[in-house]
């Protein structure tokens, strides 16, 4: 029995909601984001991330600004200012939205070239340290973010941390 060239595939999933306090007055909802694939676009097969959706607000305006005019953008689920942390109904149809848009950025050939878009599904770098390394303006390849800020439940660890944060006072003070 022979078989056929093996199907690529790029599955999807945004989950686990979880409200993330930043003081007593405010609070904002993160979603975990896990990606789990055989395509050579992406440089881990699998990966989770945490992001919350000013993050995918940031993703869907960088791509648009990268990709130009040559491809059509999908949507996010609209912004709702009466959004409550606390209505099931509310955060399922958000989390369905950004996993359809997710889909469809992830099966786009013009946008899954855009490095931006794998550092924010495969590392848990902030948007000003994506945009830096995406620049060029940090120590790191793409590549190399990805494997050294991946899944965990840190953002960094501690000793690459101060490394980035020392380029960051570099860049700034030029």
């Amino acid at each position: 029995m022979v078989l056929g060239p093996m199907q690529e595939f790029t599955g999807v999933w945004v989950r686990d909601p979880r409200i993330q306090k930043e003081d007593f007055w405010h609070a904002y909802m993160d979603y975990e984001i896990c990606i789990n694939t055989n395509s050579l676009a992406f440089t881990k097969k699998s990966s989770c991330v945490r992001r919350r959706f000013s993050e995918f607000v940031w993703l869907r305006k960088k791509l648009q600004e990268n990709a130009l005019l040559i491809t059509h953008l999908p949507k996010l689920p609209p912004k709702n200012p009466f959004f409550s942390l606390n209505s099931a109904r509310q955060i399922g149809t958000r989390m369905e939205g950004l996993r359809k848009f997710l889909e469809a950025v992830v099966h786009n050939p013009v946008l899954l070239s855009d490095s931006c878009l794998h550092l924010f599904l495969q590392s848990q770098l902030s948007i000003k340290k994506i945009e830096a390394c995406a620049e060029g303006r940090s120590r790191y390849t793409v590549s190399d973010a990805i494997h050294s800020f991946g899944s965990g439940n840190k953002r960094f660890d501690s000793e690459l941390e101060e490394d980035l944060e020392d380029e960051d006072m570099h860049y700034e003070s030029e």
